[in-house]
């Protein structure tokens, strides 16, 4: 039986859905053992070919765009190339974050050791914008690293620009790395909310993306409910007032 992936909006040009956390967008060299990817179980679940027009990391849930045409794949990636759209995130991060910043801190790219093999591996930083608003914080009585107690904070968070990994990277810039980031977090704190929490992989979700409509100019507001871990969290921290009730997937 093949897998369903939930469709938030499906029409003649595009298919919207909430990708699964560990599920890569399609077939790439980085995880050559893996089976299952986003690009084929929607051409399958559709009975249609489908075309990517952006990309989240494999530990990232969230909102996911494919078209349904070239076409249409064009016309989505200038709207993603001329940043006409709005994305955002919603982040779990050590440390107590600031009210709100922008962090525009360039970014070197990374490469990765399969994929980008033909990649320059000497192009100077690109330009990195991202805007980070605090939804809520908590201070838990446990000692994970050097203090008595451990600060947490909800973070919305709205990349301005596209680059690699540039929330992750942004957020580790300001010393609030996300929990659960293998590559650019803290493994104390990663194990703390494993052990403590039963909480796993990366705590980064893209919940919302609104652009127009790339032929009807209709404003679009696509919205992917949290996964089941990321919404418990929330709940037992009593965040679960920080967010929109749309975010939150039932427990």
């Amino acid at each position: 039986m093949t897998e369903l992936l939930p469709i938030i909006y499906c029409d003649e040009h595009l298919v919207a859905i909430n990708k699964p956390s560990g599920l890569l967008v399609h077939r790439s060299e980085i995880d050559r053992h893996e089976t299952r990817f986003a690009m084929q179980l929607v051409r399958d679940q559709l009975g249609q070919q489908v075309f990517p027009v952006h990309r989240l990391d494999k530990p990232t849930a969230g909102v996911l765009i494919f078209a349904l045409s070239a076409h249409i794949a064009k016309k989505m990636g200038d709207i993603f190339s001329q940043h006409s759209l709005e994305k955002t995130y919603i982040a779990l991060v050590r440390g107590h974050t600031p009210a709100s910043i922008v962090v525009d801190h360039p970014l070197i790219e990374e490469l990765d050791k399969y994929t980008d093999k033909k990649a320059r591996s000497d192009k100077p930083a690109q330009t990195a914008v991202t805007v980070f608003k605090t939804l809520a914080t908590i201070e838990l009585p446990f000692s994970v690293d050097k203090y008595p107690s451990t600060r947490y904070s909800l973070v919305e968070c709205k990349p301005r620009t596209g680059r690699k990994h540039q929330i992750r990277r942004h957020l580790k810039h300001i010393s609030h790395p996300i929990i659960g980031d293998a590559k650019h977090g803290k493994g104390i704190h990663n194990r703390f909310f494993q052990n403590q929490f039963n909480c796993s992989g990366l705590m980064l979700a893209a919940t919302e993306l609104q652009f127009n409509h790339p032929v009807t100019q209709a404003p679009l507001k696509f919205v992917a409910p949290l996964e089941a871990k990321f919404s418990r969290v929330l709940h037992d921290f009593a965040w679960h007032n920080a967010v929109p009730s749309s975010w939150l997937e039932t427990v």
